[in-house]
C-alpha cells in the first residue's frame, strides 16, 4: 500500500439517477412544479421527466457505477446523494474533500429557459443545504443557467451569498465569446468564485453509448472537448480582462494541455498584430495566472506536470463514475504522482484545491 497521501477530489459527481426524487418537486414554485423534474414510472422503470421529456434515470445502474464495482450495498442508487453514506466513502478512499459536480453529468436537458433556470435555482438551494453537513469537506458546486449572461452574474452572486464555493456554466450551448459574458466574468471575479467548464457530450460523430465500443472511444476523446472553450476564454480577452477570474477546466486530463499552451502562444506570436483583441501577457501567462486542469489516472502526468508547474493543475477520484479511482485512490495517485517530489504531490493532490475553493488545509 502506497504512503496515505493528503486527497482533496476535485471533481466527484452526484447524478440524476442519486437525486432524491422529490427535491424539484418541494423547492421549485408553486406555478412550475408540474412541469419541473420529478420521477416516473414508465415501461417499468424510473424516469426523471420535464416537461413530459425523460431527461434521466433515477436508481442504481451498477454498469456505470464505482460504488456497485466496489462491491457496497446501493439497491437504490441514492448512496452518493446521502451526505452521511457519500462521507463514509471518502473516509474509505482516504478523501479529506470532494467538490462536486451535478444534478447531470452531461447538463441538464431542459429547453425552456426559464423553467431549467428555476430549477437549477432549486438544485443549488439543496446543495447548500447538502454541503453544510460537513462545509470542510462536501462542495457540490452550484450550476448557473446559461441563455443569458444577466441571469448567470445574478444567480452566481446568490450563490456567493449563500455560500458556494464554486459554480458550473455549460459552454457547449452558448457564444462564448460574445462580450456580453463579461457580465458573468465580472461577477466571477468579484466574488472570487471559481467557474468550471466541465467536458459533456462533445461535438464529433462520438456518442457515449453504454456497451459499445464507442464508450471507450467517446472516453478517449472526451478530455479535449474543452479546448475550444479554453482558446476562446483566452483568445476573446476575457481572461486578461478579468484577472481576478478563476477558471477550471473539470475532467480535461494533463495530456493535451501542454501541448495547447504552447500552441496558443505559437499563434498569438503569429497573430497578435492582425487581430481585433490585444492581450497584454502571453496565453501561457494568462494560464498560469488563473486557469486550472482536473484529471484522475495520468500515466505520464509526473512527466507533463512539470511543463508548466504544479500550481494549477488538480487531482480528481471522479466518484462514482466507472472512470473513478474509487475506492483506490491512492495507488492511483501513487501510480500518477509518485516521480514529482513531495511539494508538488501535496500541491496536486490538496493544496491548489484547498487555495482555490477555500478549504482548510490540514
Amino acid at each position: 500500500m502506497a504512503t496515505i497521501p493528503l486527497l482533496y477530489s476535485c471533481d466527484d459527481h452526484l447524478d440524476f439517477g442519486a437525486v432524491p426524487p422529490d427535491l424539484f418537486e418541494t423547492r421549485l414554485p408553486a406555478n412550475l412544479r408540474e412541469r419541473g423534474p420529478r420521477v416516473v414510472e414508465r415501461d417499468g422503470a424510473r424516469v426523471w421527466v420535464a416537461d413530459d421529456r425523460v431527461i434521466g434515470t433515477s436508481g442504481s445502474n451498477p454498469t456505470y457505477s464505482a460504488i456497485a464495482r466496489a462491491g457496497i450495498d446501493d439497491p437504490d442508487g441514492s448512496r452518493a446523494s446521502d451526505p452521511k453514506r457519500r462521507l463514509e466513502d471518502m473516509d474509505r478512499d482516504h478523501l479529506q474533500v470532494s467538490v462536486i459536480y451535478g444534478p447531470h453529468a452531461l447538463g441538464m436537458p431542459i429547453d425552456d429557459a426559464d423553467l431549467k433556470a428555476a430549477c437549477l435555482g432549486a438544485w443549488n438551494d439543496w446543495a447548500i443545504d447538502f454541503n453544510q453537513v460537513a462545509p470542510q469537506r462536501l462542495c457540490i458546486l452550484a450550476f448557473l443557467p446559461g441563455h443569458e449572461p444577466a441571469a448567470a452574474a445574478k444567480e452566481l452572486e446568490r450563490a456567493a451569498r449563500a455560500g458556494h464555493r464554486g459554480a458550473i456554466l455549460d459552454i457547449f450551448d452558448m457564444d462564448l465569446g460574445d462580450p456580453a459574458w463579461d457580465l458573468l466574468w465580472a461577477a466571477a471575479a468579484d466574488t472570487q468564485l471559481p467557474i468550471s467548464f466541465h467536458l459533456k457530450g462533445g461535438a464529433s460523430s462520438l456518442t457515449w453509448q453504454p456497451g459499445s465500443w464507442k464508450s471507450a472511444a467517446f472516453a478517449t476523446v472526451a478530455p479535449m472537448q474543452l479546448d475550444e472553450g479554453l482558446a476562446t476564454m483566452v483568445f476573446s480577452g476575457a481572461l486578461d480582462r478579468h484577472p481576478g477570474m478563476r477558471l477550471v477546466l473539470a475532467e480535461s486530463g494533463i495530456g493535451w494541455i501542454p501541448y495547447f499552451v504552447a500552441r496558443m502562444d505559437l499563434e498569438w506570436k503569429g497573430y497578435r498584430d492582425k487581430i481585433d483583441v490585444s492581450l497584454s501577457v502571453p496565453p501561457s501567462e494568462i494560464f498560469k495566472r488563473q486557469v486550472y486542469a482536473t484529471f484522475e489516472e495520468e500515466s505520464l502526468g509526473e512527466k507533463l506536470i512539470p511543463l508548466l508547474g504544479a500550481d494549477h493543475f488538480m487531482w480528481a477520484s471522479d466518484y462514482p463514475h466507472p472512470d473513478s479511482t474509487f475506492p483506490r485512490s491512492v495507488d492511483a495517485v501513487d501510480e500518477a504522482l509518485g516521480g514529482l517530489p513531495e511539494s508538488d504531490r501535496r500541491k496536486i493532490t490538496a493544496e491548489n484545491c484547498a487555495n482555490l475553493y477555500g478549504f482548510e488545509l490540514i
